[in-house]
């Protein structure tokens, strides 16, 4: 299906031509066309069509670039970017709104208090390989909703994707607000060097920090994308044939290149054997004649890669129970699970990010939370498979992202579900409402009428003691606690909290009355006026 279409060489973005873009983006955004709700939804379902229109080219891009398959290109890319899209065009107009539903003293009331949702302006978004469209994408419909331009920076280690998205940007979406610099470190370090509102990076640590670094320059906020050594947990109380079967398929999609899936499985010692067993079992489900003889499993990106991992197997000290077979001419590594003794074991060191992971065994509950906490406190992703007091425990225990309970990281296949990192696995949120609102900034909003200068007398000179008095009155609350921190209730005390409006005393409750029915008089009073 995807043999016969022509994917274009990868060429790099002239350097000199970037300052240019950037400008022409920036201007762009300066026009204000970009605050327009309605132009931001052309331009989304432009991008929808563009997707829909460039499949099969991306299919065939995906295909060379990751030997990834057509189902899973359909899958974990293109398909989970129409579920975000169409979210946001269903919601858009609503996330645009301003937001009145604010907390704030009653006296307060006449400033009409409103949070205007107003877009960044210009951000810069750069992708990883192993989901080369997708996690380009998928931040561009979040700035494309809040009203940015953007400029795209692929990976130049998926370059089929990154020329074939940067002809479908070009040719769908408006060529003064939108853009796709193609090329390596010289190209991202130019584009570094311009000033930007906000730089969304998805990949590594090691360059997370040289960017964060950079952004820091200029005060530009970033959202950081990473990974970690993701744990997962597998107790008696599990089905562990499931177990087996779900993290496996979780390790074997786009030949466990997935940011999300585990490194390691803390497996209780004494259903090692069977939980070793139950994968052995599925693998020959998913692949009766071998994972690499099948077309539904995806290779290494490049030979550098390849050769970390395979360096991660040949040093490790466990036993390989399923897999282990490499062939670097066709950058196959097939899906290996290794039983490890130690938390210093190679694969147990290093996030692999391919088809490799652990099982280290653990006694009890305790246990294996001190191992998640040693080998890494704050991971991208945590799964477990227990018993419903056993996976509270292990929520309540060990931070993470995000988490799954009876499954391998599905939190992060609901396209429409916020994502992102804690700690050393990233900062910040991303996917459905949660992209609007990562390119958005919420602008506070008040209009303070004339009438109300009388009230706001405790703020010019000369000071005085009287109105500063009545100011904390009206401004006060009384408080539903006693002094060692414990809640006080009963009927007396709520009835008082209604009727006296939060007041400490019942003069205090008295001058809250009169304010509040003079700023009603005075509404009223304006209200028939105007009529």
């Amino acid at each position: 299906m995807t043999t016969d279409i022509k994917i274009p060489a990868f060429e790099a973005t002239p350097i000199d031509s970037i300052p240019k873009i950037v400008a022409t983006a920036r201007e762009s955004f300066q026009s204000q066309k970009t605050k327009d709700v309605e132009w931001r939804l052309v331009q989304l379902r432009k991008l929808y069509w563009a997707l829909t229109d460039y499949t099969p080219k991306l299919q065939a891009a995906l295909k060379k670039d990751l030997n990834k398959p057509p189902h899973d290109a359909i899958l974990s890319e293109i398909h989970h970017l129409i579920q975000d899209l169409q979210l946001s065009l269903k919601k858009l107009k609503e996330w645009a709104k301003d937001d009145r539903n604010l907390d704030y003293p009653f006296t307060f009331t006449p400033l009409k208090p409103r949070l205007k949702k107003e877009p960044l302006g210009t951000v810069l978004i750069i992708g990883p390989y192993n989901f080369p469209l997708m996690l380009n994408v998928a931040p561009l419909i979040g700035a494309i909703a809040a009203g940015c331009t953007a400029v795209i920076k692929p990976s130049e280690n998926a370059p089929a994707t990154a020329m074939v998205m940067k002809e479908m940007i070009e040719n769908y979406l408006d060529p003064t607000s939108f853009f796709v610099v193609n090329g390596a470190v010289p190209e991202t370090t130019a584009l570094l060097d311009e000033k930007w509102d906000k730089i969304f990076y998805t990949g590594n640590s090691t360059v997370a920090r040289i960017i964060a670094k950079k952004a820091a320059e200029t005060l530009t906020p970033v959202v950081l994308e990473l990974g970690g050594r993701n744990p997962s947990f597998v107790s008696k109380s599990a089905d562990v044939a499931l177990a087996a079967r779900r993290l496996l398929w979780g390790k074997t999609l786009n030949a466990g290149q997935v940011c999300l899936s585990q490194n390691y499985v803390t497996v209780q010692r004494d259903i090692v054997e069977d939980f070793i067993k139950h994968l052995n079992a599925s693998y020959k489900d998913f692949y009766p004649k071998g994972a690499k003889a099948s077309g539904d499993y995806a290779r290494i990106i490049n030979e550098r890669q390849f050769d970390r991992i395979k360096k991660l197997l040949d040093s490790t000290n466990g036993k390989i129970v399923l897999g282990g077979e490499t062939d670097r001419d066709d950058l196959y590594i097939s899906p290996t699970v290794v039983l490890v003794d130690s938390i210093d074991d190679p694969v147990m060191k290093e996030e692999t990010f391919g088809p490799v992971w652990s099982i280290i065994p653990y006694d009890t509950i305790d246990d294996a939370i001190k191992i998640m906490h040693k080998v890494d406190p704050t991971p991208l992703s945590l799964t477990t498979f227990g018993s419903k007091a056993e996976n509270e425990k292990i929520l309540n225990s060990v931070t993470s992202g995000g988490a799954t309970v009876n499954d391998a990281w599905m939190h992060g296949g609901v396209a429409t579900l916020p994502f992102g990192g804690v700690g050393e696995s990233g900062t910040g949120s991303y996917h459905g409402r949660a992209s609007f609102d990562c390119f958005t900034h919420q602008r506070t909003v008040v209009e303070v009428p004339g009438w109300m200068d009388k009230l706001l007398r405790v703020r010019y000179s000369p000071y005085a003691p009287s109105e500063f008095k009545r100011h904390v009155w009206m401004t006060s609350f009384k408080p539903d606690f006693d002094r060692d921190g414990k809640p006080i209730s009963g009927l007396s005390y709520w009835a008082w909290v209604i009727f006296g409006l939060g007041g400490r005393s019942a003069k205090g409750a008295l001058l809250r009355w009169v304010v509040l029915l003079a700023s009603a008089y005075a509404a009223f009073f304006q209200y028939r006026r105007l009529r």
